[in-house]
């Protein structure tokens, strides 16, 4: 209540200045007039007759541009153009009805134009004098506190004299009791050096840094490029670490905008800062119109994949979200997720297995979905090597059972996410996941249902990824395991991956393989060394890395596609189109009842020569890769076409 009642006096008050500034205004005008002589009395007396007519056409219009809305503690060029509109639009009015009244006979015309300037400056003046008494006042305060403390306040150095950088210097000088001084700026744009931001010095570029945390006793470095690339970001962390400072980062950009984040909420640099991506440009309205008002189902929706495509999802508003997965833990986390978050959204969560014939008709009788993101799949390398039956049953088998219903009960479409190990495959797990699109598309040639197949590489931060595990490592004291000096992966964020998941979803016509444009591979040890940085440790001193020799079934580079596929653009940038081979549907429904034979009897061997016949490309799925050193071919492409 008592917060109300100071929000309605400072309105009161604000309204009371700009009434009183209109009758200055107005006869200031007309002194202005007769060059600040004494306005006569034939004229004063028509100053003040039309003076209401002035009076009311302004007062109105300041209500409608929305004077009031401003706060004259932030006032800023946004108020200040709010401002000469009102005016600008009240003079114009206040002239025109002048003018029907009294066809300006006696009325001097040029005290019209002098006060609308007036008017600016009289309610323009006020307030930004205002805000520039309360932050002189503010400056003088916080580094009064500076200068009288001793041991509690740190020295920061802010990389960026951007806007993001100007607005976190502001908060920290206005903030009385934060733990930051900042100091000075380094921007690698040269037209900033030598200049100030509120007082503080832009005193060199990036590559200057160690240079000047040593003259200028920097405790602390703040990296405020929220908009920067990953590329800029490796560049300065890797300037940061010599000089061997504590350095934080302003949250991302996408997160500062969506409202996630604020200025303060300054935060350690990630791996994610330094192996993100630029922001992905979807086609949101197809998405949404591909979606909304529609049942949707996810298998493996507990799945790091999985869940982050029922998040995505559950925004578009279909009818009904149907997430099935076999891990009770995982589906109940997402579940209580999304009905915390989306209390309105029409959820129906469901445990079981996608090979579960009987309860996967089940669910596509009852919930009738008219798309499928088939997301449940067995992807660990090294455990399903000598596990054939589970990854066919699971990967080959239990696809099969889902794009057959699709097929059955009419889904619009069928989104299959597969992976890169699926090009070339040294393993059983790649192996099966080829599998598994070749059945897809076979069956789109005869389906009303749009059968698509998704490829891309690793995602950071998912349950399989090597990040939590370096993470765990480096918390023990180390060592951290990394298989090979040269091995290297493509990686991309979850959300990434998956808006491109939803986006190929959109533009796919039924039968393709997109693959994901997934950027340049990163080496496992570069990854391993920056984690240990990143936690305060120097690679080789206070945590070894220990190479262990490449897995069963692992290969030293991944691909996207393999020698004779060839690669097409599509509509969208990130998204390219794989030309593969096929196999006759029928021909592959005969070997699949083999495969489900022998999954019934537990034959581990025929099932790898099924999978060594289905996929001839294969590199030797009995025997390790690491003799395929070849650099991906996503990269001869990419030349190819600059070129």
């Amino acid at each position: 209540m008592k917060q109300l009642i100071q929000l309605f006096r400072s309105r009161v008050a604000v309204f009371t200045h700009d009434q009183l500034m209109i009758p200055f205004a107005w006869f200031g005008a007309y002194w202005l007039r007769f060059n600040l002589d004494p306005i006569t009395e034939g004229y004063f007396n028509q100053a003040l007759m039309l003076l209401p007519i002035a009076w009311i056409v302004q007062g109105g219009m300041f209500w409608y541009f929305g004077l009031y809305r401003g706060i004259w503690r932030f006032a800023s060029i946004p108020d200040l153009v709010r401002i000469i509109k009102a005016v600008t639009a009240g003079v114009v009015v206040a002239a025109t009805a002048i003018f029907i009244l009294t066809r300006l006979q006696g009325v001097p015309r040029s005290v019209f134009i002098l006060d609308g300037i007036l008017l600016v400056l009289l309610l323009g003046g006020p307030r930004f004098i205002y805000r520039w008494f309360k932050d002189r006042h503010l400056y003088r305060r916080a580094y009064d506190r500076i200068r009288y403390t001793t041991g509690e306040i740190k020295n920061a150095l802010i990389v960026g004299a951007g806007k993001a950088g100007e607005m976190l210097v502001r908060d920290l000088l206005r903030e009385l009791t934060g733990p930051f001084r900042p100091v000075a700026f380094v921007d690698d744009n040269g037209h900033k050096v030598g200049k100030e931001i509120h007082g503080i010095p832009v005193t060199g570029t990036c590559d200057e840094i160690p240079d000047i945390v040593t003259g200028l006793g920097i405790d602390l470095i703040i990296i405020a490029l929220p908009s920067a690339t990953s590329r800029q970001i490796r560049r300065i962390v890797e300037i940061c670490e010599k000089t061997e400072l504590p350095f934080r980062i302003l949250p991302q950009l996408q997160d500062l905008v969506s409202g996630r984040a604020s200025l303060k909420d300054l935060r350690d640099v990630k791996i994610e800062d330094l192996l993100g991506r630029e922001p992905v440009s979807l086609d949101w309205r197809a998405i949404t119109d591909a979606t909304h008002g529609k049942t949707v189902l996810v298998t493996g929706g507990g799945g790091s994949i999985g869940s982050e495509l029922c998040r995505q999802i559950a925004k578009l508003k279909p009818s009904k979200l149907v997430i099935l997965d076999r891990s009770e833990f995982n589906l109940y986390n997402i579940d209580l997720e999304l009905r915390r978050d989306m209390p309105e959204l029409s959820l129906v969560s469901l445990l079981g297995d996608v090979g579960d014939v009987v309860q996967m008709e089940n669910i596509l009788r009852q919930h009738s979905p008219a798309v499928i993101y088939h997301a449940a799949a067995y992807k660990h390398v090294p455990i399903l090597e000598d596990q054939t039956r589970a990854a066919v049953a699971n990967n080959v088998l239990g696809t099969r059972v889902a794009a057959d219903l699709a097929d059955k009960y009419g889904c619009e479409s069928f989104v299959m996410v597969s992976t890169d190990k699926a090009v070339n495959p040294a393993n059983v797990m790649g192996a099966s996941k080829r599998v598994a699109e070749m059945y897809c598309q076979g069956l789109n040639a005869t389906s009303r249902t749009r059968f698509i197949t998704v490829r891309f590489g690793n995602v950071l931060g998912s349950s399989g990824s090597v990040i939590p595990l370096f993470q765990q490592q480096i918390a023990q004291g180390g060592p951290v395991t990394v298989t090979h000096p040269e091995i290297s992966r493509y990686f991309m964020t979850i959300p990434e991956a998956c808006q491109l998941i939803l986006q190929a979803g959109v533009i796919g016509r039924g039968g393709e393989i997109f693959v994901l444009d997934m950027g340049e591979p990163v080496k496992i040890a570069y990854l391993a060394e920056q984690l240990i940085r990143l936690s305060g440790k120097v690679p080789g001193e206070d945590i070894e890395i220990v190479y262990t020799g490449l897995r069963p079934g692992e290969k030293l580079y991944e691909e996207l596609f393999h020698d004779a596929e060839k690669l097409a653009e599509t509509s969208h940038p990130k998204i390219l189109l794989a030309h593969c081979r096929q196999m006759d549907r029928e021909a592959l429904g005969k070997t699949f009842d083999a495969m489900q034979q022998a999954c019934d009897r537990g034959d581990e061997t025929a099932l790898r020569e099924f999978l060594v016949n289905l996929v001839p490309e294969h590199t030797g799925l009995t025997k390790s890769s690491s003799e395929n050193d070849k650099t991906a071919v996503i990269y001869s492409w990419k030349q190819t076409k600059k070129t």
